[in-house]
């Protein structure tokens, strides 16, 4: 017989919330979707949608080019938070 999974199913955080369309500026939401080194995760780690998944790329994008999310992180801190505010 198969085993059971012993893993939960992976579902779009996005669409669970009903949210239409991630804005750029909403750096709350863009977090969902990035590592702690800033890094945009891929889609078979977060299980996001790919129709979401193609709509946190070009938020995370245009958001670190208005520089409200950091193209790198401090790697010597990285015990404190990527976004923290100081």
């Amino acid at each position: 017989m198969a085993e059971k999974r012993k893993f939960a199913k992976k579902y779009c955080k996005y669409s669970a919330m009903k949210i239409e369309y991630i804005d750029y500026k909403n750096t709350d939401l863009l977090k969902i979707s990035m590592s702690e080194r800033g890094k945009i995760m891929p889609r078979r780690l977060t299980g996001t949608s790919k129709r979401f998944q193609e709509q946190v790329e070009n938020a995370i994008k245009r958001a670190r080019h208005m520089a409200l999310v950091p193209y790198i992180v401090d790697t010597k801190n990285l015990t404190d938070s990527a976004y923290s505010k100081k």
